[in-house]
């Protein structure tokens, strides 16, 4: 039998599959009653009152932005403010900065987390930053509590990126729940999927009232009273999910918490064995959990050491030769992507020299959710360890 090592195995279960099925054959498939329903859950499941699904945790950051620069918010965002982000980041974590009118600008992570930490956001706050874009990654956060805090303070608003750490609980709190506005998405391989989908959360009804407004069209059909209004109040987008999302997504969260248990269980597991190998000689830096942090944990990030990282391009090329999906973290340095040279942003290349190191030298592999045979842990920790 071949082995193979995918990012995430099959991720739908025949649950999943019917519930979407019933969708389809109600012949109601775009956004009702299953939306609503999952809504609901998923606002109990996190703790927070003010969920809202949408079509992916992209669209999820892009309405974040263009609520806090909406005219109808308060002490709303302008024009030319600055907003922080990581260098470490996805592509659609920055771009909606730039879309809404705000100036970005990049600050360099902390190595153990993959994060900003609160010294490198005091360092680069200055009279015009205005938010903060904090990225939870793959997983894993940064001191998030002290962050929240000192953005409070200083009247910044925080949006919290939690598309890759859903279900991760620092201080008895669940992440995507610190920020003025926080994303998750439900990717294909993220810790809960309905193939695409995300969800935008916020602090308070007002706020919520315009998301409900944006993802829609602009239209207040879904704050009026009265039924299929074609009453505009505000600028819009159609950022709403199909039924059949919410329905996948509804059964999911269901056995969210065991796969959250299966995926830690087979994380242990492989870096067990990785550490055991006779071939073991300190190939990887393994990414920890941040302290008061219960993780919920998207994949297996690896940090080559130095003296193999010559071997890394050859090393990659082996493992997907060998059927073992590999992927950089995040994006690696986002300020070396090609996309970056269209805009003129300010930087210099030498203050991310952690988020550089990142990219040089990471890469990540899936977390199946469900337990590995020990047969293919010890298949797959032998491919890892053959430099």
């Amino acid at each position: 039998m071949s082995f193979k090592y995918p990012l995430l195995e099959n991720a739908f279960s025949n649950q999943d599959i019917n519930s979407a099925i019933k969708v389809v054959k109600s012949r109601r498939l775009t956004m009702s009653n299953k939306t609503m329903e999952f809504e609901k859950k998923f606002s109990k499941f996190i703790k927070s009152n003010y969920c809202l699904m949408v079509n992916s945790g992209s669209s999820a950051n892009l309405l974040a932005f263009f609520a806090l620069t909406n005219p109808l918010k308060k002490n709303k965002l302008k024009i030319g403010d600055e907003c922080l982000i990581p260098a470490l980041c996805w592509s659609t974590s920055l771009w909606p900065i730039v879309q809404s009118g705000l100036v970005p600008k990049f600050i360099d992570v902390d190595l153990k987390t993959f994060s900003p930490n609160l010294d490198i956001i005091k360092k680069n706050v200055t009279k015009k930053t205005k938010a903060i874009m904090l990225i939870n990654v793959l997983g894993n956060c940064s001191e998030i509590d002290k962050i929240r805090q000192f953005a409070k303070k200083k009247k910044i608003y925080l949006v919290e990126d939690n598309c890759e750490s859903l279900g991760s609980i620092y201080k008895g709190k669940n992440l995507g729940t610190f920020g003025d506005f926080s994303s998750f998405s439900f990717y294909y391989s993220h810790q809960l999927t309905s193939g695409e989908g995300g969800m935008i959360v916020c602090n308070n009804k007002f706020d919520y009232r315009i998301l409900q407004s944006l993802r829609a069209h602009g239209w207040d059909r879904e704050i009026s009273k009265k039924k299929n209004t074609f009453n505009f109040v505000n600028q819009g987008f159609n950022l709403r999910p199909l039924d059949i999302s919410a329905s996948i997504a509804t059964s999911q969260l269901k056995r969210l918490k065991k796969m959250i248990k299966t995926r830690k269980y087979n994380r242990d597991m492989i870096i067990k064995y990785l550490k055991k190998s006779p071939k073991w000689d300190d190939q990887f830096t393994f990414f920890e959990s941040s302290k008061h942090l219960k993780p919920s944990w998207f994949s297996i990030p690896l940090l080559i050491n130095k003296k193999y990282l010559n071997y890394k391009k050859n090393f990659l090329k082996r493992l997907e030769k060998n059927k073992i999906e590999t992927r950089p973290i995040i994006s690696g340095n986002f300020i070396n992507q090609p996309a970056i040279k269209l805009h003129k942003f300010k930087f210099k290349k030498k203050n991310f020299k952690n988020s550089q190191e990142i990219e040089d030298r990471g890469f990540f592999i899936g977390l199946p959710t469900k337990k590995i045979k020990l047969q293919d842990i010890k298949r797959l920790t032998n491919y890892l360890l053959d430099f």
